[in-house]
């Protein structure tokens, strides 16, 4: 089944649907009070995350292993985990939010 991103005014999703009726149906069933801005067909049946364009380097193999750790401490809460890994590794807010996130859409 293909993916199609779907930008909303808040969100950015990626959706498993036949076409783009369906992918802005899923849009409007999950944020029925967003209007959605843009639906784009994915070429490819993933979806990747670069950690370079986040700001982790190939070197900081620990970075995510951490990030899991404090997702898992923190049962999948964002802001907990956030906190978890700004405490632990000394990272700004905005640093660790990208590395918990990029962590989230992975599956922690």
């Amino acid at each position: 089944m293909p993916l199609f991103e779907v930008e909303t005014t808040s969100h950015i999703m990626i959706a498993c649907v036949d076409d783009e009726s369906g992918a802005r149906s899923f849009a409007a069933e999950h944020y029925p009070s967003e209007e959605v801005v843009r639906v784009s067909h994915r070429p490819r049946d993933a979806w990747v995350i670069s950690k370079n364009l986040l700001g982790i380097s190939a070197t900081d193999g620990a970075v995510c292993q951490t990030a899991r750790d404090c997702l898992a401490k923190a049962q999948g809460d964002k802001l907990h985990a956030v906190r978890l890994y700004m405490q632990s590794t000394g990272a700004d807010l905005d640093g660790a939010r990208k590395v918990i996130e990029s962590n989230m859409v992975r599956g922690w």
